[in-house]
């Protein structure tokens, strides 16, 4: 058997070689799909087929996790993944072909983040939980933050079919790493039968009160969140910044969420409901304060500002999550979270064309520290009932096989 923490470091290294040739292989894609066609729609449409469906699919690929051997799910997910990306290396000159091979893409990656991180609590101790989503998170938070930057380097050095080829075969690495952990990667599943069907873990959501609560809450959060994404082009505008400024912006907020992720790792069950609280309170102030600043400079310190709280509400958010959940449903109530995340994501995007030209770019950013401030006031219920659910949590954890 695979010691608890070196099963941990190999499924954050597989998360951050596949999250980093993913983040470089969709940038070479978007670039070589406009370059090809110049056309807004094919882009529209390769983000559709690609982020939006990743979203979409999620709850229903969460099933594999909870059904099936999770360690067998990440192997064969990633290895779909693989074949894809070496098809689309293949097909990197005939949008259409490529369009249609990065929505398999999407499909064959969609099972595997369910099923990891459902299997966390079953790989370590529970007083590691939080020191393992950490690892986890700052491997993927790494990922997102240097993929593109590698990605559009390759594709001005070798060319998109290299990118893909390069991305198949980080998702090879990932398996292999995922191959060679020996360990159990789901827990007691007696309860099975409570939780039927595709449905079951948004039924789980809907009936545990504290992830209802924590839910609305996030719900609330991302449709602001959506708002400011849609605004950073337009803020790096308003201070003369180009697209350097924008690659600034969201490396310093990738930088501070590498940081948040880090701190996740001294969260307990007493103190992550109190962090979780505070890091979106964080992400309000830095709302407000970027939409006021007058320096651009000012603007990226926020943005690591920012960052850091979003990693630290997200390490805090999974653990929560993992704590309330069995292990029989858990995938499904991961991969629920995850539709509801991207659900609220695309509803803020459609809202942002149409409310970004009447308040402008610092009015999208007030936006989404007032839905912050929201947020925060859903949480507060919980924050009031801290150490009686901390005490619940950790009674979970001890009775949990």
């Amino acid at each position: 058997m695979t010691a608890p923490r070196a099963a941990v470091r190999r499924l954050a290294l597989a998360r951050l070689i596949s999250v980093t040739g993913s983040a470089a292989a969709y940038t070479a894609l978007m670039f070589e799909i406009y370059d090809q066609t110049g056309s807004a729609v094919w882009l529209a449409a390769a983000l559709l087929v690609t982020e939006g469906l990743s979203g979409a699919v999620g709850p229903f690929a969460s099933v594999l996790g909870d059904r099936f051997d999770r360690r067998t799910v990440m192997i064969v997910s990633d290895l779909a993944a693989a074949a894809c990306f070496a098809g689309m290396a293949l097909v990197a000159e005939s949008p259409g072909p490529l369009v249609l091979i990065a929505l398999l893409s999407a499909l064959a990656e969609a099972p595997f983040w369910p099923a990891s991180s459902a299997a966390i609590p079953n790989l370590v101790p529970q007083d590691q939980v939080s020191w393992a989503n950490s690892l986890v998170a700052i491997g993927r938070n790494i990922g997102i933050m240097v993929g593109p930057a590698i990605g559009g380097i390759l594709l001005a050095v070798v060319g998109a079919p290299w990118v893909f080829a390069i991305n198949a075969a980080s998702f090879v690495l990932s398996a292999t790493l995922v191959v060679s952990v020996r360990a159990d990667f789901a827990g007691d599943r007696s309860d099975v039968g409570e939780h039927h069907g595709i449905w079951a873990g948004f039924r789980f959501l809907v009936r545990e009160p504290v992830l209802r609560r924590l839910s609305v809450a996030w719900i609330v959060l991302v449709l602001g969140i959506g708002m400011a994404m849609v605004a950073d082009v337009p803020l790096t505008d308003l201070f003369n910044a180009g697209s350097a400024g924008f690659g600034l912006m969201i490396g310093f907020w990738g930088a501070g969420s590498v940081l948040g992720s880090l701190a996740g790792r001294w969260l307990t069950p007493e103190t992550e409901l109190r962090w979780l609280v505070l890091g979106t309170a964080l992400v309000a102030c830095i709302g407000i304060a970027i939409a006021l600043s007058p320096w651009f400079a000012l603007v990226l310190a926020l943005n690591v500002a920012w960052g850091l709280g979003d990693g630290l509400t997200g390490v805090a958010e999974e653990n929560i999550l993992q704590r309330r959940t069995p292990d029989s449903v858990r995938s499904r109530v991961l991969g629920a979270v995850e539709g509801l995340f991207h659900g609220g994501l695309a509803v803020s995007y459609i809202a942002a064309a149409f409310v970004l030209p009447v308040v402008g770019a610092r009015g999208m950013y007030a936006i989404a520290a007032v839905a912050a401030g929201l947020a925060v006031l859903v949480l507060l219920p919980l924050l009031a009932r801290g150490a009686e659910l901390a005490t619940d949590a950790v009674a979970s954890a001890e009775t949990a096989p």
